[in-house]
């Protein structure tokens, strides 16, 4: 009997992953058909999508530019540079892109942990994942030459890739250099090296199968990235600027000059050398533009003041990764001149609402409004640019509440998603970081000025009435229910952190009425319900207190989990918690026994999660919006991954 049960559960299995039968999940499915997107370890939850993210990567071949945008690359239309415009973009990587190469028909990914990934870009507008290389380490930077990629892999040296044929790409040698492989240049029969704080390493690489190092100059700073020109090597070593080292003999490379600033935050992150000059990210330094038609002594030119990580040359222009791509006119290199630039939407993410099929989020400077009636295609329907660091945003009826850090609290109407007004805003004395709305009322966690309590009975001309300030700890997140406000408070020194619950029943005179420290000292988000709050609480993942006294909130409950928590949010009998280690959905229809009943793993720390209509939106700060779906009754199948 047991053996015809075993062999009927079988069977079953074999035909959901024929038919596709809704409820079995393959582990590792992706978002989209066109996506290698993976979900390893995850615990019944499905990843739907990610939007947006940071910049990192960028590459030029013709008229069009390839950036990375966090765990996609987006196609650029530059043949008119002051106005670049999206064409096109991959389906979702496993992991963040880092490195972009473009050859032809195809483009080579760097994508971090999960190694190179190419993609047929013969139609720009419409790429196609056609095969992958899981190299060991964290794939930070790829070089082409041949039919071989080499790939920096950090902790895991250089590895070479042979992409003859695309579909299969197969690692056939590799050399583990001494430090952390960050950036790779191939020129000849030789790969030269940024091994972060083993400095330049130069490999022989004639025969692909059997790299061997045969010369090295241990730069005075961190190697992160090398340009080959000639005879040199042009190394961006971190806070000891562009070291330019003599390689013509690769077997005793030596330096011969250098350019450098004292500057604490300029740090050369990247570099490209072409026609006697030398085009240095030199982060919050810019990007530098030397003259190095004298190797021994680069000389500034030109300097374009705006944050630069990454550079790419294409005739007349460079492509900075500034946290955007600037689109930059160096025919004139000791003038640069920005003529174009691509703000990507949803680069920093912090907050969200979700009211009925809208996701309001803050992102930036700016607040977007988002169409999610189909979570798979979300799409932006508008977005209004505030003049604060976006936090905190509550939505009601018309309106929208924006805690703008050190700009306060501004007040939006979103009516009309294609033609945002700001109708008012209060400065508050702090750095505004939540804001939760009851009645003609907006309460405020005020960053180093606790909780204020603003009238906002005329949008136009919202007032303070109130505010209680918190002996110690300082405000992150707030939640009203009645006549009593739920701050979550954090502590840098030790003093304070917690719950704190405000008696706002006259709002003109909030008075702290109970308070409970929680064990970690930190209290990040909250969330109330019933007669319980739900604490994200930093260190200590979720603890549940009963405020059914809310002059006495006592501990009820507490599921442990290493990482930082930073937001949480409700769904009935069930919380999810976002945090650095990704989602865990917990199981709190027991709330002195909560238990983990759903995970999944992100190498993105999230920070705010919202849950509507079984979807799951979670904020990821610089690395895009994800959502996802719990399913508690999916079987995971092994780790797929489909085009």
């Amino acid at each position: 009997m047991k053996m015809r049960l075993f062999t009927l559960f079988v069977l079953i299995v074999c035909l959901c992953l024929v038919s596709g039968t809704p409820g079995v999940v393959a582990r590792g499915a992706e978002a989209t058909a066109s996506s290698p997107a993976v979900q390893e370890q995850s615990q019944h939850v499905r990843l739907v999508d990610i939007l947006g993210g940071s910049v990192g990567g960028v590459t030029v071949q013709g008229n069009y530019a390839y950036i990375g945008v966090g765990y996609r690359f987006i196609i650029l239309d530059v043949s008119d540079p002051a106005q670049p415009a999206v064409i096109g973009q991959s389906g979702l990587l496993p992991d963040f892109v880092k490195d972009i190469v473009a050859a032809g028909s195809y483009a080579y990914v760097a994508a971090a942990g999960a190694g190179l990934y190419i993609f047929n870009i013969s139609n720009p507008a419409a790429s196609a994942w056609v095969g992958f290389c899981d190299t060991p380490g964290y794939a930070q930077g790829v070089a082409l030459a041949g039919s071989y990629a080499y790939v920096a892999d950090s902790d895991q040296g250089l590895r070479v890739v042979d992409v003859s044929n695309p579909a299969a790409p197969t690692e056939i040698g590799f050399y583990d250099t001494p430090g952390f492989a960050q950036g790779v240049a191939v020129a000849g029969s030789y790969a030269y090296v940024a091994d972060s704080d083993q400095g330049l390493r130069v490999v022989d690489v004639s025969n692909p199968a059997a790299p061997t190092e045969i010369g090295f100059y241990d730069t005075p700073g961190t190697a992160l990235a090398v340009s080959v020109d000639g005879s040199y090597a042009y190394v961006a070593d971190s806070k000891q600027g562009l070291r330019v080292v003599d390689v013509s003999n690769p077997a005793a490379p030596t330096e011969i000059g250098f350019y450098d600033t004292p500057g604490t935050k300029e740090t050369a992150l990247e570099v490209t050398v072409r026609g006697g000059y030398a085009y240095l990210a030199y982060d919050e330094g810019g990007l530098r533009i030397l003259d190095v038609s004298n190797p021994a002594a680069p000389t500034l030119v030109g300097v374009l003041v705006r944050y630069a990580r990454e550079v790419a040359l294409a005739g007349n222009h460079a492509y900075v990764h500034s946290g955007v791509l600037r689109i930059v006119d160096i025919s004139n290199p000791a003038a640069p001149a920005e003529v174009g630039i691509y703000d990507p939407p949803l680069r920093y993410v912090w907050d969200l609402a979700i009211a009925g099929n809208t996701a309001y989020v803050t992102d930036a400077n700016n607040l977007r409004v988002m169409d999610v009636s189909d979570p798979a295609s979300a799409t932006q329907t508008g977005f209004y640019n505030l003049p604060g660091l976006t936090k905190g945003v509550a939505v009601t009826g018309s309106y929208a509440y924006v805690a703008d850090s050190d700009k306060g609290l501004r007040i939006l109407d979103v009516s009309d998603p294609a033609a945002i007004t700001e109708l008012g805003f209060y400065d508050t004395p702090g750095s505004a970081r939540d804001v939760a709305v009851a009645g003609s009322y907006a309460y405020v966690a005020d960053f180093g000025q606790g909780l204020r309590v603003i009238d906002i009975s005329d949008p136009a001309a919202p007032v303070e009435v109130g505010f209680y300030d918190p002996p110690a700890g300082d405000s992150m997140s707030v939640a009203v229910v009645g006549d009593y406000a739920y701050l979550a408070d954090t502590t840098v020194t030790g003093v304070g952190g917690g719950l704190r619950v405000v008696d706002i029943s006259n709002p003109a005179a909030p008075t702290e009425v109970g308070y409970h420290t929680t064990l970690c000292r930190a209290a990040n988000d909250v969330v109330v319900a019933g007669d319980y709050a739900y604490v994200a609480a930093k260190g200590c993942h979720l603890v549940i207190l009963d405020i059914s006294e809310p002059t006495n909130p006592t501990f009820t409950g507490m599921l442990y989990k290493s990482g930082l928590d930073h937001g949480v949010a409700l769904d009935g009998s069930i919380a999810y918690l976002a945090g650095s280690y990704g989602l865990s959905v917990v199981d709190v229809s027991d709330p002195a026994a909560p238990k983990q009943v759903g995970f999944y793993p992100t190498t993105a720390a999230l920070v705010r999660v919202a849950v509507s209509d079984d979807y799951i939106y979670a904020t990821a700060e610089f690395d895009g919006l994800f959502i996802l779906q719990y399913l508690p009754h999916s079987i995971y199948l092994p780790m797929v991954a489909r085009n």
